[in-house]
């Protein structure tokens, strides 16, 4: 008997993953493959947009395999990958130059001063919702216009993954909104479509894609991408989006009032409502689906500090979370700044430098361990505040993403911020949710409910017995970047025009 099922694929900055999941939300198969982005020069993140593709058509091949015995029948496809990137392509659809990644790359910032100097923060702001950041795809846009001139000569199309693989499996150009509200200042917040005034000059002789909700139909799948990926030839393939959002959906958390913290390579939160709120230490989106908005941050480094301490230590994560748990909260006196890759929100500083206070001979790796863990709670707490301030109503906290398998970090997030979190049963990542937008789009009923796919399994309550202490801290992390700002700045120009080796 055959299964109808949709099958859904994220590209992430560390792996590919793939998922096979029946009507009800169970996963028939999952399929992961590992990779690594290109760091050719400091503040510089890329990757080579065809292996987006190639990892895509090896997923769905394995994915298949794997659930043969259940007789698939693919009957709709989702995307979804990191985000915003910006892969520029030309007439015959090939890659003028390696993608360049979301708010990790931080080459751009001679173009995000000059052309906030020249718009102006106000009109930026007023019709893009955000400030210009280093997450910004506009400004990245004009650096390869500016840098690699004859690439930016033969471009002719901009993609990030989602509608990269949704272009190779139905030849559609399309973005959805929520991507499309990353590409700032390109488009229009309010009337929901790019700006052709500012897409003329920062964006010239790019066609502007077709605009897309993350859960509406792109195209069907062609016979060319039907052989390579073993998909039937019609199946229906949705716009899919930005992995963070497509996580929030996986999970339930993108109704008005919710808030996602996306522990993963890199930190993400999420709040969604139905107001535009305009905040310059924050990104404000559109949001997956019509009639919502966004507010959003991101720490620069989460899991990829865990795993440059397990690399650095010669560990494993096992150990090292039993060692900082015995270290206790506090970490025995350190305290860190996790800016190692500068940082995003809310500081907006892609030359702050990571920073360990305290440090005594007496200290072990379980303490330096501890003290990572605590850094990215406190840089949650600052986001959260952040948004607060800013007149986000934050009623219910899901966490997802990889670093959800471990309870300590969980814990620590909850005591250092006092919030409660929920945690689903299914923690797979923004595949399940594009799996779930495209089982939508296919419904002939009633709609499937997230509720039902993916129920809350853990709840996590802050200890307050830790809350004094944790506070103390956190006044002091707030204190130690702006008392070590200006080394930090001296040393990230060093690091950018390294001396000559005699």
């Amino acid at each position: 008997m055959t299964t109808r099922c949709t099958l859904a694929v994220d590209i992430g900055t560390s792996s590919s993953k793939g998922v096979l999941v029946d009507p009800h939300g169970v996963l028939l198969a999952t399929a992961t493959i590992a990779h690594d982005v290109r760091r050719p020069n400091p503040g510089w993140v890329e990757m080579d947009g065809r292996l987006w593709w190639d990892e895509f058509v090896d997923l769905s091949r394995r994915l298949l395999a794997e659930a043969v015995r259940h007789d698939p029948v693919v009957v709709a496809v989702g995307v979804s990958g990191m985000g915003p990137c910006v892969l520029l392509v030309d007439e015959a659809g090939e890659p003028v130059r390696p993608a360049i990644l979301y708010g990790v790359d931080t080459r751009a910032t001679e173009q995000v001063e000059r052309m906030t100097a020249s718009l102006g923060v106000r009109e930026i702001t007023r019709v893009a919702g955000s400030t210009l950041t280093s997450q910004a795809a506009g400004p990245k846009i004009v650096w390869t216009a500016e840098n690699e001139p004859e690439a930016y000569a033969r471009a002719r199309r901009l993609f990030m993954p989602a509608s990269w693989l949704a272009f190779q499996l139905t030849g559609a150009y399309v973005l959805d909104h929520q991507s499309a509200s990353q590409c700032t200042p390109l488009y229009d917040v309010e009337r929901e479509s790019w700006h052709l005034p500012w897409w003329d000059r920062f964006a010239a002789g790019l066609e502007p894609p077709a605009l897309r909700w993350a859960g509406e139909i792109a195209g069907t799948v062609t016979a060319g991408a039907s052989a390579a990926t073993g998909i039937p030839v019609g199946t229906p393939v949705i716009a899919g989006t930005i992995d963070a959002w497509t996580e929030a959906v996986s999970v339930g958390a993108h109704g008005l009032g919710d808030l996602m913290l996306m522990y993963g390579t890199t930190m993400f939160l999420i709040a969604t409502g139905a107001q535009t709120l305009r905040t310059p230490s924050m990104w404000m989106t559109v949001g997956a689906f019509p009639g919502t908005r966004n507010l959003a941050g991101g720490l620069a480094t989460s899991g990829a500090l865990t795993a440059w301490l397990k690399d650095l230590t010669a560990s494993d994560y096992p150990s090292l979370l039993t060692e900082a748990e015995s270290s206790g909260p506090g970490a025995r006196g350190l305290l860190m700044l996790p800016y190692l890759s500068g940082e995003r929100t809310p500081i907006l500083d892609p030359d702050a430098r990571g920073v360990l206070a305290g440090l005594t001979l007496s200290h072990t790796r379980g303490d330096l361990y501890r003290a990572a863990l605590e850094a990215t709670a406190f840089g949650v707490r600052h986001n959260v505040e952040t948004m607060r301030a800013a007149g986000a109503q934050i009623d219910r906290i899901v966490a997802v993403g990889g670093g959800t398998q471990g309870r300590l970090w969980l814990q620590i997030v909850s005591d250092v911020t006092g919030l409660v979190q929920q945690v689903p049963s299914t923690t797979i990542g923004a595949s399940y949710g594009a799996a779930f937008l495209a089982a939508g789009a296919v419904s002939e009923g009633s709609p499937p409910l997230i509720e039902e796919w993916n129920p809350v399994e853990t709840v996590i309550e802050p200890e307050p017995s830790r809350s004094a202490r944790y506070d103390e801290l956190y006044d002091l992390y707030l204190r130690l970047y702006p008392a070590t700002r200006d080394i930090a700045h001296a040393l990230a120009r060093s690091q950018r025009t390294p001396e000559e080796t005699p």
